[in-house]
């Protein structure tokens, strides 16, 4: 018996008219379908909610490249079509132009050598993953452009040159007093280690020196060119087919003798760059009198003969602190030992700049670039002072240990 006939059997013995029955009736019915109505939108809005989300998450990155992508009129006009007058400087990686957008704002334009065999896609996605990378320490990538052959990436303008700009100038060097100079070693350090641990990559310079620390309008320290062996792709320089990337004396033996490359040869670099930034001296082009050929063996004789001071750069006279001298030899020195497992990492030296009442290991001998005069001579003797290792040699490397991705 439906509900309509109930109502009715009951209409009939207590005399309630038809027309009130189907009133009732139908404010049930309407009142059943409007509660299904609501619990189905409800579900649906819900669907749309999460599905939105889901979109969002996998359409964030595609959005995110579209937003860092430059048109190439863009950046030849900022450029000036890439006029010499424009040129900043030239290095493994290509050329370096300053660029000045329509808005006024500075930029800094690497022009990628054509050499880089990354296709389009890999090369978006690992300038998204390095964009995605910002520290007060790390100079900043704005965006990129590719359009045919042209692979560009547009950086933040960084006013004061690099460091070597400085460091190595008999005059200029001058407006490094030790101060300054300390400070420039903790934040490079404090950049390297954010590339290392805690950045949601993890990222090997592999091409850290002076050159490659930019200074802005404070004279405070920013990294540039990290992650360049990524985006390039097959890490790959000056159209050379070799796979390893970094400069000659700035990496030491063992590392290269093997190519293996992890985060200890970073710290090998950060202490080549440490100990020219106490002495003033290029370690590249360095030579004494005393029998040795390189900065890092001058260092460790004066360490071993008890005289450290006698390295210290001329110009800072007796301005500086000796006990700040001095631990930064000593932590150059940890940085700089032959065997990767005994340098530091990079979270304990920014613990021993950071911490006076932690004790300093007592260093080992260092990985020499090259013996003394009467002694024999190391491979590589004979290339260029500032020349990429791959230029004479041709090592491999385990891709995986360059950069690895997971999540923070």
């Amino acid at each position: 018996m439906n509900i309509q006939t109930c109502f009715c059997i009951h209409a009939g013995k207590s005399g309630v008219s038809r027309a009130t029955i189907i009133a009732i009736v139908a404010s049930v019915t309407a009142s059943i379908l409007l509660i299904f109505m609501g619990y189905y939108l409800r579900c649906r809005r819900e669907r749309k909610k999460y599905g939105t989300i889901r979109e969002n998450s996998a359409d964030s990155d595609i959005t995110t490249v579209e937003s860092l992508q430059f048109d190439l009129g863009t950046i030849e006009a900022a450029t000036n079509n890439f006029s010499n007058d424009n040129k900043l400087g030239e290095g493994g990686f290509g050329e370096v132009y300053k660029g000045i957008m329509s808005n006024g704002q500075a930029i800094a334009v690497k022009r990628l050598s054509r050499n880089s065999l990354q296709g389009a896609e890999e090369f978006k996605n690992e300038v998204l993953l390095v964009a995605k990378l910002q520290h007060r320490n790390l100079v900043r990538l704005l965006g990129f452009c590719l359009e045919g052959e042209e692979k560009i990436l547009v950086y933040e303008f960084v006013p004061n040159k690099s460091l070597d700009y400085f460091l190595f100038d008999p005059e200029k060097r001058r407006q490094l007093n030790w101060p300054r100079r300390y400070k420039i070693i903790e934040e490079i350090a404090r950049g390297i280690l954010y590339l290392h641990e805690d950045s949601r990559l993890r990222i090997i310079h592999r091409d850290l020196k002076a050159s490659n620390i930019l200074l802005n309008e404070d004279m405070h320290p920013k990294v540039s060119d990290f992650g360049m062996a990524k985006i390039f792709g097959v890490d790959q320089t000056q159209g050379n087919t070799s796979r390893i990337v970094g400069t000659y004396r700035y990496i030491s033996d063992l590392d290269t003798m093997h190519g293996q490359f992890s985060v200890k040869s970073d710290l090998y670099s950060f202490g080549v760059l440490l100990l020219e930034i106490i002495c003033g001296k290029k370690n590249s082009s360095f030579y004494q009198t005393d029998g040795v050929e390189d900065l890092v063996s001058h260092i460790w004789k004066h360490w071993r003969n008890e005289t450290p001071f006698e390295v210290v750069d001329s110009v800072l006279r007796d301005s500086y602190s000796r006990n700040e001298v001095l631990r930064c030899i000593q932590i150059g020195l940890l940085c700089v030992q032959e065997d990767p497992s005994d340098r530091p990492t990079m979270a304990k030296i920014v613990l021993l700049f950071s911490s006076y009442s932690v004790t300093l290991p007592v260093p080992q001998q260092p990985a020499f670039f090259l013996h003394s005069k009467s002694g024999q001579i190391m491979p590589g003797n004979g290339l260029d002072s500032e020349q990429s290792t791959n230029k004479s040699v041709s090592w491999s490397v385990d891709e995986g240990s360059i950069t690895e991705v997971y999540p923070r």
